[in-house]
């Protein structure tokens, strides 16, 4: 018997449908992805005046703020490097943070020992918070007149927009076009 063209040709109707298990796995891996998406994208763009949960780059203060983009990674690399060449290996605070969670679930329970944990913990803040200060003023002394009068504007233009975001509504100035009905 021979065969014809017509009857050697696979089904295609049966072949090209996708799987139902395939097309739902397809639509929650769209949606979880829109998801995820949509929280960076909300996350990046969400920083107005209700925002309770401060960002990472604005954590060091005004003073950080305000500094350029240039100052501010070359005194994040200088602390990474003190940090290698000077501090206390992650291995040490953890271990410190070991400690306290055994302290707290002593059985009796040891107030002083918790205390002189709490103790070295602020000493270790203290050490890098004078790094910090240390060459904060270091990069600031390195800076010329003009960076330092740039540096002084958006710090000052960062203390009102502060103020102006944190003045009760009717103590706020109205700005053109912004008036009370």
């Amino acid at each position: 018997m021979t065969q014809t063209p017509d009857n050697m040709a696979p089904d295609k109707s049966a072949s090209a449908r996708t799987p139902l298990w395939l097309r739902i796995t397809f639509f929650l891996s769209l949606a979880l992805n829109l998801l995820v998406a949509g929280l960076v994208i909300g996350h990046m763009m969400g920083d107005g005046p209700d925002r309770r949960v401060p960002r990472v780059d604005r954590m060091g203060g005004p003073m950080t703020f305000a500094l350029s983009h240039e100052d501010r990674r070359a005194i994040g690399d200088a602390l990474r490097k003190e940090y290698r060449e000077n501090g206390r290996p992650r291995g040490d605070r953890d271990a410190q943070y070991r400690a306290f969670i055994s302290a707290l679930r002593s059985d009796p329970y040891d107030a002083g020992q918790l205390a002189d944990l709490l103790t070295a913990q602020r000493k270790d803040a203290e050490e890098r918070i004078a790094l910090g200060h240390r060459l904060l003023l270091e990069r600031i002394s390195a800076m010329s007149a003009p960076d330092r009068a740039a540096f002084a504007d958006r710090l000052e233009e960062g203390l009102n927009r502060r103020n102006d975001r944190d003045r009760p509504d009717h103590d706020r100035p109205e700005r053109d076009g912004e008036g009370k009905d």
